[in-house]
């Protein structure tokens, strides 16, 4: 019996196997049709390999595939845009709106029920008015509507931004001005409404003493909301942290929210648009640096299992020496690092000049066909003259091959989809700019507001703060605003006292003398 069930064991063997090489076979099968996830992809993202050909999209096929788990940088920002579209992130700042609307219907019925009510609860009690009486009812409807507009242009304003924080000096104004017409309607209760007070022409003063109060509250919003920051009285320097871009800005008595609110806007049109390509290129020459030095160990091979005993020790010494011996190499090979650099610039820069020597000559003979063909076309038919977006169509595939060179080259090819170099074209050709103008938003890198939206890879900011934000700057105040790939870093320092003096200098004091030499040169 023990030799049949060593057979069928041995069957059992032979089966598991077959299946074993058959799996394996699928794998392989699998890992040859699945599509290669390191090739470089032909996204607009901002991650590029510093050591690929300039040419890689003319000479390279590149397969790509999108995993399930992947997230692209454009997934972030529609996520980042959904986020901010849903409702519940609106609903302070409709909350808000909502008691400022009930706040304001507050004031302005106030008026007209103190002049109402009288005559709709005791109207046979009243005395007549008198002209002077019909006078203040003039006074109240024309300060009414000054108030009116005055609170619009103050208040009704679409909303720059979203803070973090309620905004004290709006909050404690509310407070006052709801304090103020409770206090009105309290007097006008007990005074008024309790004993049927029969002067009618008291009643009026009592309502143009509320509409002048209330005219006196607008005028402490302006000062507060408006006027108390004009004067310049802090200097703020704002650093960014990826590529250490610099810029100061000038600001008056602001809190810390409203002082970062000041620094976005003013860094969306000051600040050069961020690009994480240009950033890459260090990163890539320190992991070639370290890619090449090899550590070898003549010994042997220690186990790399944690385990108890002398070989986790020597394991561990290993690891310590190969990293000693890692930054060792590293430190001799430092004084040659810096040829390497500048050769690489060197490069670098003399390839951008070419490409954007390429790059004008086709632009500047596109403009000229265009030139070209508007002469002719004069002759044509109504019907056969193209409109300016017809026109970049034409002329952009002359450009398309030298623009994009020149893009990859200087890491903007994510900054410039096709559609916008074309609206961008079609917009120079309409208000007849010349090739120079067309070429100046590629040549030069504009501010972040230059790009469309999508290109800003977030409206969403935080703020790091210590301090509370809604504390007034202070000397030596520091705070953050972080992005998705970058931060905005601001120092705070006063605006010293300066110290002016007069000095006085009398008109006939200047008077002068010629000075002869005896002996002159012949």
């Amino acid at each position: 019996m023990s030799s049949p069930l060593s057979a069928l064991m041995e069957t059992m063997e032979v089966m598991m196997g077959m299946e074993e090489m058959a799996v394996e076979t699928s794998k392989e099968e699998d890992d040859s049709s699945a599509p290669p996830w390191d090739t470089p992809t032909l996204s607009p993202g901002p991650c590029t390999e510093s050591g690929q050909d300039d040419n890689w999209g003319e000479t390279t096929t590149a397969v790509t595939g999108t995993s399930e788990h992947s997230l692209s940088q454009e997934d972030i920002v529609r996520i980042t845009k959904d986020l901010e579209d849903s409702v519940g992130l609106d609903c302070r700042r409709y909350f808000s709106l909502t008691l400022a609307v009930v706040l304001g219907l507050l004031v302005f019925l106030t008026p007209l029920a103190f002049l109402a009510l009288p005559h709709l609860l005791w109207p046979d009690k009243l005395l007549v008015c008198g002209t002077a009486c019909e006078g203040l009812f003039i006074s109240v409807a024309f300060k009414l509507l000054i108030l009116l507009l005055a609170v619009w242009a103050l208040f009704f304003r679409a909303p720059r931004a979203g803070l973090p924080r309620v905004f004290v000096f709006r909050a404690l104004l509310a407070v006052l001005v709801l304090l103020f017409v409770v206090s009105y309607w309290l007097f006008y209760g007990v005074r008024i409404l309790d004993s049927q007070d029969e002067n009618y022409q008291g009643i009026v003063q009592y309502a143009v003493s509320l509409v002048d109060a209330l005219l006196f509250i607008h005028y402490l919003a302006i000062v507060l909301l408006e006027l108390r920051q004009l004067q310049p009285a802090f200097s703020v320097c704002v650093t960014r942290s990826t590529d250490g871009e610099t810029r100061h800005y000038n600001l008056g008595q602001l809190s810390i929210q409203r002082a970062a609110l000041a620094i976005i806007e003013n860094y969306y049109r000051d600040f050069s648009v961020h690009n994480p390509a240009l950033l890459t290129a260090s990163k890539s020459r320190a992991a070639k640096h370290l890619a090449g030095l090899k550590v070898y160990n003549v010994d042997g091979e220690f186990p790399t299992t944690p385990a108890t005993g002398p070989g986790n020790n020597a394991a561990t010494g290993l690891a310590h020496s190969q990293s000693r011996a890692m930054i060792a190499a590293a430190a001799r090979r430092r004084d040659t690092n810096h040829n390497e650099l500048y050769y690489e610039e060197a490069e670098h820069e003399r390839r951008v000049r070419k490409r954007k020597a390429r790059l004008v000559v086709a632009v500047e003979e596109a403009f000229t066909h265009i030139k070209r063909m508007q002469e002719e076309e004069q002759k044509k038919a109504p019907g056969d003259v193209m409109d300016p977006r017809e026109a970049a169509q034409a002329i952009f595939p002359s450009m398309a091959r030298s623009l994009q060179k020149y893009l990859r080259t200087t890491r903007q090819q994510h900054c410039h989809s096709m559609e916008s170099i074309q609206q961008h074209l079609a917009f120079c050709i309409t208000n007849n700019m010349t090739p120079k103008a067309f070429l100046e938003s590629y040549l030069n890198p504009g501010p972040t507001l230059q790009y469309g939206r999508e290109r800003w890879l977030a409206r969403q900011w935080t703020l790091v703060s210590e301090a509370s934000v809604t504390s007034g700057l202070k000397e030596g105040a520091i705070f953050l605003l972080k992005c998705i790939d970058f931060s905005l870093v601001v120092t705070t320092k006063r605006i010293p006292y300066i110290q002016l003096s007069e000095e006085f200098i009398d008109p006939k004091s200047h008077k002068f003398v010629l000075r002869l030499q005896s002996e002159t040169s012949v």
